[in-house]
């Protein structure tokens, strides 16, 4: 491993459901999914899952922090767990399913306890935080099959992750808190019926459809980052369209009927806002056209992504 790579171990739980949010992202170089924290050595599946080795379902992430620094690793583990539930997570009950930051070095320590007690401290839930921090030990790495399951059973993966209840607990507890009155407030009217009333913007006649600076694009409400302009190409259709997502974790898309057609509508996660649709004809390896609505988004150019905190994507334009 390269003397600049660091390593976290976060376990939230169901590790099926702890790769998807770190993977692939500027900074990231491998996730792994595994055990940590008992006193078993090289457990197996079927051993931790009986709550016989003290051992937590965890994923231990090598990433660089000059790129992704550990406070942003931290805030988007948070995001995926209920950090007020000793006893599990969501329907996976026992020990092994336990939250738990644990840490490699005094750095993390400190950062883990700061974030903890900013947590605690905001409001957003009236139970304690039950998330333990504790020393980093061995971690074993997971059988084959349990490694970047969301990829290898995409299906059964998202069946459950709703079904287990984790889905729709971070939908109702993590997502942007505005009232429609702010959102009224702060939007423009193009805006406000794109995002909240899935409206579409005229071709050929909104902001980004041929809009050429470097940079990404964010979600208008939450700030969460969608797109780049890497991924960015004409599609001769007016709207703004990449041939894919920044970050596939904040990308939602349902089935849509509307109109007589059928479509797969593109929505982000975070804000539950409109975005546009997505289809098979482009010129990627995925063959994916994201055509999204320029309301929706925010541009921030590359010279000011360190400022506004998306430090993390200036690798993509090196």
């Amino acid at each position: 491993m390269s003397e600049q790579f660091e390593k976290a171990i976060f376990a939230g739980g169901c590790f099926w459901c702890m790769v998807s949010p770190f993977d692939e992202q500027p900074g990231i170089i491998e996730v792994v999914s595994g055990y940590t924290g008992g006193f078993t050595e090289n457990p197996t599946y079927e051993e931790v899952c009986s709550d016989t080795t003290g051992h937590y379902e965890a994923v231990q992430i090598t990433y660089d922090p000059s790129i992704f620094p550990y406070k942003k690793l931290l805030a988007i583990f948070w995001q995926q767990i209920d950090p007020t539930d000793g006893g599990g997570q969501f329907n996976d009950r026992g020990q092994s399913y336990r939250t738990a930051i644990f840490y490699s070095n005094e750095q993390q320590k400190e950062l883990a306890k700061a974030s903890k007690a900013e947590l605690a401290g905001s409001g957003r839930f009236q139970n304690p935080i039950m998330t333990e921090i504790l020393p980093a030990g061995p971690f074993y790495k997971a059988e084959e099959k349990h490694q970047h399951y969301y990829k290898k059973n995409p299906f059964h993966y998202n069946l459950y992750k709703e079904g287990s209840g984790r889905a729709r607990f971070i939908r109702e507890n993590w997502k942007t808190i505005k009232s429609d009155k702010q959102l009224r407030e702060e939007l423009t009217t193009i805006q406000y019926e794109v995002t909240r009333n899935n409206a579409t913007e005229p071709p050929f006649r909104n902001e980004y459809w041929n809009h050429t600076d470097e940079g990404i694009y964010v979600d208008i409400i939450s700030g969460e980052p969608l797109f780049s302009s890497t991924d960015k190409y004409d599609a001769g259709c007016g709207w703004p369209s990449f041939t894919k997502s920044l970050h596939r974790p904040e990308i939602e898309e349902k089935l849509d009927t509307s109109h007589g057609m059928r479509r797969i509508e593109v929505r982000s996660k975070t804000s539950d806002s409109h975005l546009g649709h997505v289809f098979d004809d482009g010129p990627g390896p995925d063959h994916a056209r994201y055509c999204i609505n320029s309301a929706a988004l925010r541009f921030v150019p590359k010279h000011k992504l360190e400022e506004e905190g998306y430090g993390e994507f200036l690798s993509l334009f090196k």
